[in-house]
């Protein structure tokens, strides 16, 4: 390895052990003072590079992709706001785990608090947001600096990928020179002969981090086990999946074995798949309504709960009041139960406990198979109920049951906060088919949700489905730039109901003033220019069979095309109330 300067060798040696590290891609904000960064990075020849104008859109373009790998993706930027600007994602990565190497340039240490331009304390600038927080030293052709570099390198990303995963941020500061020019005695020409292992790294990381994962006792695993195994009441109850996402078959596996229904969450990755037609196995999608008329059902005896916390809040306080014993099981220790009334935590990898579980069972017994029938007969007439009112109207909750039921196998879907993510958990119906549907559940933001679905598509080949509320396309307009910057194309549902639907379900409805002018805040936006302006395909359709035409026309198509639903907001959720009351009533009289 040779460099023109002290600097040019400082980020060739980040780059290269990014990489040794198992960082593949990374993710640049341009700018001056990363120039050393940003060169070697882009030169890497195992480093794919993107480079994303808009630094909140290019974190988020990170979190995307390394949400949909479960690998750290590298987000690079200058000084200053720059800097700041990466912090709505970091946070989110943060809440949700996701993996991500943040690497942000600065000025000299001297230069702080001094009124130099673009300069600003970057020290432990993300807070306690981030797994691990170094700034470098200064760039210095010596052994020992470079051998320590690399060693801060691979610790930082070992703890991105640790438990619990999540960011990391790493502080580079840098003098001029920034660019590769030549230097004259700035980089002894001796340095690789006399300090090889320095210049050159190992093969492989130059420091090896080894995960472990928490494992449970063998006496506490049959605990778990006999307890599931004598319930005739119980349920699996899947929130959003952690990175790593636990192995689906794992958890049917434990379902199967106890008779337990799973009432999956549709960022769980246990909504979608061929476990859905697994025979003696109910995977539950219309909870939301129908568990609030299920005061005359016997409590759930045991609960076994696995990721985030549900997006339904009927799910939620269904659990509350209900659950007998109720098991949380997270791999880093966290409380993601926010009603506090979880009776265990056990921390432990999920797809290893259950396995374990699985092992103390006897499958030939299904106690809880009554008690799972009712939830089958439950879920079947909450799909009819479904249809009906499908037949009879449109509302914006029959757009996301025809993204689920219409998006191609395989394919990747992505789906906005508000109200978009509670209409695929409300009406996307479970389906045996390879869907990855991602969200950001972690901060719950309706930033960077644009910016998130590109990123996770650039991850793979699979066709790329971005459903998004108004307010949150408008919120990351910049991100589509990264449509053609980055070459990632997608069917992008734009559910428009010019403002805040979401605050219709709040009592703040009934105060008008100031509801319409302070909370739903009709905006009177027309998306259509943003096709022009980014060079996307734009139409504008109906809810109903006219959408299903132009959905699926566009998810067959090369480039990417946005197709706008016009809809009522107040309308659409005076819908869901009706659909919501009349399978109550249903089966309550059942």
């Amino acid at each position: 390895m040779t460099a023109p300067n002290r600097n040019t060798l400082w980020g060739q040696v980040i780059a290269d052990e990014l990489v040794e590290s198992g960082v593949t891609a990374a993710v640049v904000a341009p700018g001056s003072r990363s120039t050393p960064l940003t060169v070697a990075v882009d030169a890497h020849d195992d480093i794919e590079t993107f480079s994303v104008l808009d630094e909140r859109s290019a974190a988020f373009f990170a979190l995307g992709r390394g949400r949909r790998t479960g690998e750290p993706t590298a987000i690079v930027c200058t000084s200053g706001t720059a800097a700041a600007n990466f912090h709505p994602a970091v946070i989110e990565a943060h809440q949700s785990r996701v993996p991500l190497v943040v690497l942000t340039a600065d000025r000299p240490p001297e230069l702080r608090d001094s009124g130099a331009n673009q300069t600003i304390d970057q020290d432990g600038l993300y807070g306690d947001a981030v797994r691990f927080d170094r700034t470098l030293p200064e760039p210095e052709p010596t052994a020992r600096k470079l051998r320590s570099l690399r060693t801060t390198i691979d610790r930082a990303v070992g703890r991105s990928t640790g438990v619990p995963v999540g960011p990391v941020h790493l502080n580079c500061p840098f003098r001029k020179p920034l660019e590769p020019v030549d230097v004259p005695g700035d980089v002894p020409a001796d340095l690789a002969a006399e300090a090889p292992l320095a210049v050159e790294g190992r093969d492989g990381p130059f420091v090896k981090t080894t995960q472990g994962r928490p494992e449970v006792t063998e006496e506490r695993v049959r605990d778990l086990a006999d307890a599931a195994g004598d319930a005739t009441r119980g349920l699996v109850v899947a929130g959003p999946a952690d990175v790593p996402t636990p192995d689906p078959e794992a958890i049917v596996d434990l379902a199967a074995a106890t008779g337990f229904p799973i009432l999956a969450d549709p960022l769980s990755g246990l909504r979608f798949g061929d476990h859905c037609d697994r025979e003696g196995v109910t995977v539950c999608g219309g909870y939301d309504s129908y568990l609030d008329a299920a005061e005359d059902w016997a409590a759930p005896e045991f609960v076994f709960r696995i990721g985030a916390s549900p997006t339904s809040k009927v799910l939620r306080h269904y659990l509350r009041d209900r659950a007998e014993r109720q098991v949380v099981v997270d791999p880093a220790g966290g409380w993601r139960e926010a009603a506090f009334t979880a009776t265990d935590l056990v921390v432990a990898d999920p797809t290893r406990l259950t396995r374990s579980m699985v092992g103390h069972l006897d499958e030939s017994t299904e106690r809880g198979r009554a008690y799972r029938d009712r939830f089958a007969s439950a879920e079947a007439q909450y799909w009819d109920a479904v249809d009906d009112a499908r037949a009879d109207e449109t509302f914006e909750g029959e757009i996301l049951a025809d993204v689920a039921a219409l998006s191609p196998d395989p394919s990747t879907v992505f789906v906005s906060n508000s109200m978009p993510v509670r209409d695929l958990d409300r009406f996307g119906r479970p389906r045996s088919a390879d869907l990855t549907v991602l969200g950001n559940r972690g901060a719950s933001g309706i930033d960077g949700i644009t910016s998130s679905a590109l990123g996770a598509g650039s991850a793979t080949d699979d066709p790329l489905v971005l459903v998004t509320g108004d307010l949150a396309y408008y919120h990351d307009m910049n991100g589509l730039l990264s449509i053609a910057r980055c070459g990632v194309d997608a069917t992008i549902v734009l559910v428009n109901n010019d403002g805040g639907g979401i605050f219709h379900l709040l009592p703040i409805e009934a105060f008008d003033p100031p509801f319409t002018g302070q909370f739903k805040t009709p905006h009177g936006l027309d998306f259509e220019p943003t096709g022009d302006l980014y060079g996307l395909g734009f139409r504008r359709v109906a809810p109903g069979e006219r959408f299903r035409e132009a959905f699926t026309e566009s998810v067959g198509s090369d480039g990417t095309q946005v197709i706008e639903v016009r809809t009522d907001g107040e309308a659409s959720h005076r819908t869901r109330e009706r659909i919501h009351e009349e399978i109550c009533e249903q089966i309550s009289d059942n």
